[in-house]
């Protein structure tokens, strides 16, 4: 048996060989074999340096470096299409994800019943009140807008059955939530509360903007709800002015009043517009969505590894 371990990284110089240490040190304490899929997302400080280092002194190393930064989706996707094992896990390595779950999490789905168990936190101790409060807007939106089910403080880490992985792999889109992709393919699934922890060594990467900009993607892709309501409010609008029309054109016809009004016509005209210009702003985001699906790009590319049989490009 087989296990692969997919860790996407984007400048964890300070973390990787406190990482690498623990997880190492879990790993030799299971009944398996695995290997360490490192994914360099064009880093820029010295994570390839120290990957290399490591690669050479275990075997059970493998690093896959990125030709740019692609971004988190592409560095997991590249771990899951290069992953050997008969069972594959995604985490970050900032240990955030403790590796001391795995050995539980394996023993979960070695019992039979459940083909993926993923980990969520079970409070959100120490993060920023808005960021919180916005986070668990999201979740409760999305899981009522789309199929994808999603629970609130999931987080990427969750291992997975050689099944669950290939459907996955299968699932070509460029434009990928992780996320949403883990709850919409189904499967049976095991949520594993734990304790938040804080990060090893270094900085965050995900700042709320680009929060806020990843949780859009997240509900364009798995949702249409955003255009339905892009056309109600045509529908509304439409109704809104015909009403107008007809109340202004009785009450000419009852007082012989012309309408006067500047000020009132022009906020009208901006309150119209500015609803147009947001409807069009929603199509827009489908449709460049779906222009960047009709190129066909690859996720990745893979400009350097010290694996054999890698998938460079897809």
């Amino acid at each position: 048996m087989l296990l692969s371990l997919v860790i996407p990284c984007y400048n964890e110089e300070e973390s990787l060989p406190v990482f690498y240490r623990e997880v190492t040190r879990v790993m030799r304490g299971m009944d398996c074999e695995y290997e360490l899929l490192f994914v360099n997302d064009g880093s820029r400080d010295g994570t390839l340096a120290v990957l290399k280092e490591l690669a050479e002194r275990d075997g059970h190393v493998v690093y896959l470096s990125f030709s740019r930064n692609f971004g988190k989706e592409a560095a997991m996707y590249a771990g899951f299409c290069n992953a050997r094992g008969d069972y594959a896990a995604v985490m970050d390595a900032d240990l955030q994800d403790p590796p001391s779950l795995l050995p539980e999490m394996l023993a979960i789905l070695q019992g039979g019943e459940y083909d993926s168990v993923a980990t969520r936190r079970a409070d959100r101790s120490g993060e920023p009140p808005v960021r919180s409060y916005f986070a668990k807007k999201f979740y409760r939106i999305i899981n009522r807008i789309s199929d994808a089910d999603i629970v609130d403080g999931a987080r990427d880490f969750r291992l997975m059955k050689r099944e669950m992985v290939d459907v996955i792999v299968s699932m070509g889109e460029n434009n990928r939530f992780s996320k949403g992709i883990f709850g919409w393919i189904g499967f049976q699934t095991y949520w594993m509360p734990y304790e938040n922890v804080e990060r090893v060594a270094g900085e965050t990467k995900w700042n709320f903007w680009k929060l806020f900009h990843y949780a859009v993607d997240g509900i364009i892709n798995f949702s249409q709800t955003p255009l339905c309501i892009a056309s109600w409010f045509g529908i509304f609008m439409t109704c809104f002015a015909f009403l107008m029309m007809v109340f202004i054109v009785v009450r000419w016809l009852i007082f012989s009043d012309p309408v006067a009004g500047w000020t009132s016509t022009v906020c009208i005209i901006i309150f119209i517009g500015g609803i147009q210009l947001f409807c069009l702003g929603i199509m827009g985001q489908y449709i460049a969505k779906t222009y960047m699906e009709a190129k066909h790009r690859p996720h990745f590319i893979i400009s350097e590894t010290n694996g054999d049989g890698i998938k460079k490009v897809r």
